[in-house]
């Protein structure tokens, strides 16, 4: 067990200080006396509370605190970045001139200007909707909960591991810009998770509720918590961690599968969600997973998928932990079409790439990951459109065929093109029916070719909203919390085999 920072009391008197907003306004009048082309300060604080158990025990305790301020430059068409956790006058003006050096280094090399899209500067505030703050809610009362799931998981002899474990972050956010943007918000999630493995012989299996790789994440409070059912859940994961020990794997050919949304959430993130990012459809994000096959020759032509897949980018949707009421460039939070009806009509981009591509604005989807580093064009939630179909109906005619559930483990191409996943469980459909359990289910396809396979999208009333705790993107690595929503879908003529 290990602990990090001060006393949980402190810190949540600290997250209530005020933000240092004359501070910011001095750092704001020095950049613009520099007379650099533009600029934006960006001060965060953050909390990150963590709590795991493992084996019906308490394995780690950590409460992480940070708080800083990242400063970014345009000069001469190139920008520069610093950044200082030390809120002092002899800190802050080192942090400014280092930002402006380097961008006119950057300037030497770089000859191309890069003109921004332009943003209307506002004074605003956002804020999450949280009915019980997850930083007020004792230690001890959580710990009692995470224990309860987490000895729920044990029992009989072929269970080699449990682990339960919950996440809370708060972050407190003031950007202000040499345009006139002053822009105070303040973002509270939490998610929680457990994974049970269970072995016999040479076979080991797993499942985890609610999702794999590690669990679900809203912007919500402790209440968010307390609606997943971690105990329940337990209960089932230990029930089918059981039956895959002794399922069958899928047979090898092309037939008819169903993604329950735990899986389309990772088919959406990694063959939509990234390609749609226009940095790497420019060319600019290759070295940290590749680019993309969206070129900009392909908007408003390329056929992704079928008439009845309907992609968007919704940064205002309630709960998503890809929501926000200003991305970390000012530019407010928006709905934006990926795919509709299966035509890709738009992409994630920012200021800067919006200008490249010739759009009147920003789609508003530069984040960063803290204070330390500049933002990047990252997915804000990427949600498949519901349909009309409930599941019944989409097993429907179905005379050999899989329903999928909770990614396990992936594979695509540099481009997003060419994947590969294998999913922690799988049950057959037979004849219109969902039968029995198989082990080691594996899929394939080509993005377009699979997404336009599509027959079929589930209900609103299945529909879900997910959150992903670990997307990475850039170098030095940054992880994003992004969301995905999702209801089941089908599609039809698809290569499944064991995956070993």
């Amino acid at each position: 067990m290990w602990y990090h920072s001060t006393h949980p009391t402190d810190c949540a008197r600290m997250a209530g200080q005020p933000l240092p907003r004359n501070l910011i306004a001095q750092l704001i009048r020095s950049l613009k006396r520099r007379r650099v082309d533009y600029a934006d300060v960006r001060y965060e604080h953050l909390l990150h509370e963590s709590l795991v158990a493992e084996q019906g025990r308490v394995s780690s305790i950590s409460l992480i605190e940070s708080a800083g301020i990242g400063i970014r430059v345009l000069l001469k068409g190139s920008w520069g970045f610093a950044a200082t956790p030390h809120l002092t006058p002899t800190s802050l003006a080192k942090a400014v001139t280092q930002a402006i050096a380097l961008a006119k280094a950057a300037a030497l090399l770089n000859k191309r200007p890069r003109p921004l899209a332009p943003v209307e500067p506002v004074r605003a505030r956002y804020a999450s909707r949280v009915a019980v703050d997850p930083f007020d809610v004792p230690l001890s009362k959580k710990l009692d909960y995470l224990l309860w799931a987490n000895t729920t998981l044990l029992g009989p002899d072929a269970i080699t591991r449990a682990t339960s474990h919950m996440d809370f972050y708060t972050r407190r956010k003031l950007f202000c810009s040499t345009e006139g943007a002053e822009i105070e918000q303040r973002i509270v999630e939490s998610g929680a998770g457990l994974e049970v493995v269970a072995q016999q012989g040479n076979e080991a299996q797993i499942r985890s509720v609610p999702n794999s790789h590690h669990g679900a994440l809203a912007q919500a409070g402790f209440e968010y918590v307390k609606r997943l059912d971690l105990v329940g859940g337990a209960k089932t994961a230990q029930r089918e961690v059981l039956q895959l020990l002794r399922a069958k794997p899928p047979r090898a050919g092309t037939t008819t599968i169903i993604l329950d949304p735990t899986q389309v959430v990772m088919q959406l993130h990694e063959s939509c969600g990234h390609p749609a990012e226009l940095d790497r459809a420019l060319g600019q994000e290759l070295s940290y997973a590749g680019g993309s096959f969206l070129t900009t020759d392909q908007l408003g032509r390329l056929r992704y998928g079928s008439p009845r897949v309907h992609i968007v980018a919704d940064a205002t949707i309630p709960d998503g932990v890809g929501s926000f009421g200003f991305d970390d460039e000012g530019v407010p939070a928006q709905r934006v079409d990926l795919i509709r009806e299966g035509l890709f009509v738009g992409y994630l981009g920012s200021r800067e790439t919006a200008a490249r591509l010739g759009l009147a604005a920003s789609g508003g989807a530069m984040r960063a990951e803290h204070w330390g580093v500049p933002p990047l064009v990252r997915m804000t939630n990427v949600n498949l459109e519901p349909g009309d179909a409930t599941l019944e109906e989409l097993c429907r005619g179905i005379s050999q065929g899989y329903l999928l559930s909770t990614n396990k483990s992936w594979s695509i191409d540099d481009r997003r093109l060419n994947f590969q996943f294998t999913t922690e469980i799988g049950w057959e459909i037979v004849n219109g029916r969902i039968g029995a359990i198989v082990k080691h289910p594996l899929y394939t396809g080509i993005t377009p070719a699979f997404w336009g396979r599509c027959t079929g999208v589930g209900r609103r009333e299945d529909w879900k909203l997910w959150g992903v705790p670990n997307c990475a993107k850039g170098e030095p690595m940054q992880l994003m919390r992004v969301g995905h929503g999702a209801s089941y879908a089908r599609f039809d003529g698809v290569s499944v085999a064991p995956a070993r």
